[in-house]
């Protein structure tokens, strides 16, 4: 078995409405609650970020399934949606929705259209961050064929 760690460090201040610091590797920004929820809105938050994770890590998973199945890939983009629910003060990240847009070369046999489509599901599947909230946050896929 092999295990990968990440780390991350953080520098607060204090109080609600400060600004702070992140860095994991790659990953360096300030932080703050955002506006929507009455914040200063300084670089990035929690919000972002898990939406971040879980399209990254979408779209990545995605990407290599379809290299792997050697489809012709032509584009490939994703939006993606965060919603938080706020009852009685208490906010929970209700889903996330993510809108792939792929599409083949033309040429491509109405086989790879079909497998593209189950790849287009089984990513979100297969994903870890999708894997790592399922039960907690619920994540749809919505895209055309």
């Amino acid at each position: 078995m092999a295990e990968h760690h990440f780390h991350l460090k953080a520098d607060w201040p204090g109080g609600r409405n400060s600004d702070g610091y992140i860095e994991a590797g790659n990953l360096k920004t300030k932080i703050s609650i955002p506006p929507e929820m009455d914040g200063p809105g300084i670089g990035t938050n929690p919000d972002e970020m898990l939406l971040g994770a879980a399209a990254t890590c979408y779209i990545i998973t995605l990407a290599a399934m379809i290299e792997r199945a050697e489809l012709p890939l032509d584009k490939m983009g994703l939006e993606s949606e965060g919603i938080v629910d706020v009852t009685n003060g208490v906010f929970t990240y209700k889903k996330i929705i993510h809108r792939p847009a792929v599409s083949l070369k033309s040429g491509a046999t109405d086989k790879e259209h079909r497998t593209l489509r189950k790849l287009i599901e089984k990513a979100e599947k297969s994903c870890m961050i999708s894997r790592a909230i399922k039960g907690n946050v619920e994540v749809i896929l919505e895209f055309n064929d």
